[in-house]
């Protein structure tokens, strides 16, 4: 499967993006897709991902209840809605997925994912 993530961009403090992962290839059913953060001189870490058979969903703690993932399967599409957003949220934004057949789990750990997209920068200024 390839990944192609969009929707970065610029915004003050407490506004809200929407990222975007198409993939293309075959379909994302038994595949968990994440959503990982690199900012600024830091290392790449995790934000969200979505299990797309089932729709379950884990979040990072300081995410919660201000980004939400979610999946389009018309589109083989899977979002990221970002509100509230902090200039601590600034950074690189990768989407990757990782096949998991029937099991229930959703990886956190980056290793676990083998498909990865270009990533799109978000920036957040106070």
């Amino acid at each position: 499967v390839q990944l192609q993530a969009s929707g970065g961009g610029s915004v003050q403090a407490y506004g809200s993006l929407r990222l975007s992962c198409a993939a293309s290839g075959r379909t994302l059913s038994g595949y968990v897709v994440g959503w990982f953060h690199q900012a600024p001189g830091r290392e790449r870490e995790f934000v969200a991902a979505l299990r797309w058979s089932g729709g379950y969903t884990v979040y990072t703690d300081s995410v919660k209840g201000r980004f939400t993932i979610s999946g389009d399967s018309a589109k083989n599409t899977v979002y990221l809605q970002m509100t509230i957003l902090k200039p601590e949220d600034t950074g690189v934004y990768y989407c990757a997925a990782h096949y998991t057949g029937f099991s229930s789990s959703i990886a956190e750990e980056e290793n676990r994912y083998k498909h990865w997209g270009q990533g799109t920068l978000v920036t957040v200024s106070s």
